[in-house]
């Protein structure tokens, strides 16, 4: 399967991202906009997750779409960034229509950045509600990866983390995509020579040639790679999203499916002390995928994320001590 023309998941039609950031703060947003409501879903396996509006996308719920879905970091506080969205949505026209109010439907996800070394704590008003609405206002379908939006105060174990994101076609026609904050307490890369784990998934010139693999057996009790295992300050967040028609039930199936690709390139993942939590959204209209087809969708899904994953630690540089996967590895 290629990948879109962009290789981004806004190869998706109908999905538009926007990104904002607080250079002091080291914090920043990301919003992946619908430009028609989108049918949605979440699947939420770390142990520490922080989010909103999640409960609202459960099967026995009233509202089937949603506007925008926010990935922003400044943990709890960042959680503000829903209100910015909001906001410029509203302004749009845009919004679940309860009588003559609009409500638009935000749901977001946080990683927690605070204590990312250099960074300047706000005073006052934390920055994620400005950040939310021009990350809206400015979205569109390139964007770009590594230090921005939700990834600029990330890492990734002893790495320093990002934003990535990547597309594929699938054979009937339809593209599948991912968008990722990589903020894992595992690491992305084994520890005995830094080669992606989820390497062998990569399509041609998509990062960087990788470290070959030694002849030596890799000790699987290395965590070395790993982060410092602070009770509440990791997590990997995405949206994975699809034009194929789904109803709420598939977009889960596809959330669920993508997880795996999670758990490809990062080890380990879904710990205690991460709140890994994967979005889907579909934009498609019509009768919904059969099961074979939804199987399909759901592989290029968990590739899809794998391979985001990866493209976030390529892009990322080093900052705040934390050395960039090219710095540490590459040479």
């Amino acid at each position: 399967m290629p990948a879109g023309a962009r290789n981004l998941i806004t190869d998706v039609p109908g999905i538009l991202v926007g990104q904002a950031e607080d250079h002091a703060a080291i914090t920043g947003v990301t919003v992946v906009l619908a430009a028609a409501p989108a049918v949605a879903a979440v699947d939420v396996r770390g142990g520490a997750p922080g989010s909103r509006e999640t409960e609202l996308l459960r099967s026995a719920t009233l509202v089937e779409r949603v506007d925008a879905i926010v990935l922003s970091g400044g943990s709890a506080f960042g959680l503000d960034a829903g209100s910015g969205v909001m906001d410029w949505l509203v302004a749009q026209g845009r919004g679940f229509a309860v009588g003559k109010a609009r409500v638009p439907i935000v749901p977001a996800a946080i990683l927690f950045d605070l204590n990312f070394p250099g960074r300047t704590h706000w005073i006052g008003e934390p920055p994620h509600r400005p950040l939310g609405r021009h990350a809206a206002a400015s979205a569109g379908k390139d964007f770009a990866l590594g230090n921005h939006g939700a990834g600029l105060g990330a890492k990734a174990g002893r790495l320093k983390g990002g934003i990535g994101s990547a597309s594929l076609r699938v054979g009937d026609g339809s593209t599948v995509g991912a968008i990722v904050a990589v903020n894992c307490c595992g690491s992305v890369v084994r520890p005995d020579c830094g080669r992606f784990w989820a390497a062998e998934l990569v399509l041609a010139g998509e990062i960087p040639p990788q470290p070959a693999i030694p002849d030596t057996l890799l000790d699987l009790d290395d965590f070395s790679a790993c982060g410092d295992g602070l009770v509440g300050a990791n997590t990997t967040i995405a949206v994975v999203a699809t034009d194929a028609p789904l109803r709420r039930e598939g977009c889960l199936r596809l959330a669920m499916m993508a997880q795996d690709g999670l758990s490809r390139a990062i080890r380990p993942a879904h710990t205690p002390l991460d709140g890994d939590t994967v979005f889907a959204m579909s934009t498609g209209d019509g009768a919904e995928v059969d099961v074979a087809m939804l199987t399909r969708l759901g592989t290029a899904a968990g590739d899809c994320l794998s391979r985001a994953i990866m493209r976030a630690i390529a892009a990322a540089e080093s900052l705040g001590g934390y050395p960039s996967w090219r710095e540490h590895w590459a040479g």
